[in-house]
């Protein structure tokens, strides 16, 4: 497990890689005295840390400027930010920090936020992320997965949509265009679609996301760490991401927005 910990003051710096050493002694550890310079290891370098510990305070980047650009190169990382501030928790739970801290950062509240990380974030690290809510997008390693063609991305996000159940022509026909996929030319642009995905996936060495059956194509849930599937889990981080949004892209995604919005606020009640 890697861990970041980021704060502009060396000697709280040390104090807080001795908490974290104490607690997760198999963990590699990371500091850094700047939230640039540890954006920077994540960009430039690949480090993508299943935590980061962070100041919210700081001169260049702030802790909370930090974490929204955290959010876009590496989705999956959880932020906790460790303050000597009461007054920030809101903007920093607006930023969907996975929590916050007074200092100093303790050994026992260092394995308090580990508890809290699901399994998917331990298991996960070499998995396609996909994030359904908003937008659909498709990260590897913390980047985005380029699609040649915009339909081909859409392909991607009806085969997450049926969770691994197998599709025919006529399903993704009927799902992109409306019009059952049983045209000639309508089939042949379905081919033409599965193929460019499967060499884009192939590139990024996840070509084993995808699974044929005979004419039917589907998805390997288990080969993806996405918000959509962990929300299903009942994974609370994921269930509280959820604003009602889902593939805002794709009018037939409305389904499903829907079933997960009544599931949500049925919960709720």
């Amino acid at each position: 497990m890697l861990i970041f910990a980021i704060d502009d003051e060396r000697p709280l710096l040390n104090e807080a890689q001795l908490a974290i050493a104490e607690a997760v002694p198999e963990a590699e550890i990371m500091l850094f005295l700047s939230a640039e310079e540890a954006l920077r290891a994540i960009k430039s370098r690949k480090l993508f840390p299943t935590l980061v510990f962070c100041d919210v305070e700081m001169p260049g980047l702030s802790g909370l400027e930090f974490a929204v650009e955290l959010k876009i190169v590496s989705p999956d990382t959880r932020v906790v930010f460790v303050t000597a501030y009461a007054k920030y928790a809101v903007d920093a739970f607006k930023t969907r920090a996975h929590g916050y801290i007074l200092k100093p950062l303790r050994p026992d509240l260092v394995k308090t936020e580990l508890s809290y990380l699901p399994p998917a974030l331990m298991q996960n690290r070499d998995k396609l992320t996909v994030r359904c809510f908003g937008y659909f997008e498709v990260f590897w390693q913390g980047e985005p997965v380029r699609f040649e063609r915009r339909q081909t991305k859409e392909l991607f996000a009806f085969l997450i949509d049926r969770r691994g159940a197998s599709c025919t022509a006529e399903d993704i026909g009927a799902a992109l265009w409306g019009d059952g996929g049983g045209a000639k030319n309508t089939k042949q642009r379905i081919r033409n679609l599965i193929n460019d995905l499967k060499t884009t996936l192939k590139t990024i060495g996840m070509g084993d996301v995808l699974l044929r059956q005979g004419s039917r194509i589907a998805i390997r849930p288990d080969c993806v760490n996405c918000d959509y599937y962990r929300m299903l889990a009942g994974d609370m981080d994921a269930v509280n991401c959820f604003r009602g949004e889902y593939m805002t892209d794709y009018s037939w995604a409305e389904l499903t927005a829907g079933t997960l919005f009544f599931r949500n606020t049925g919960k709720n009640k």
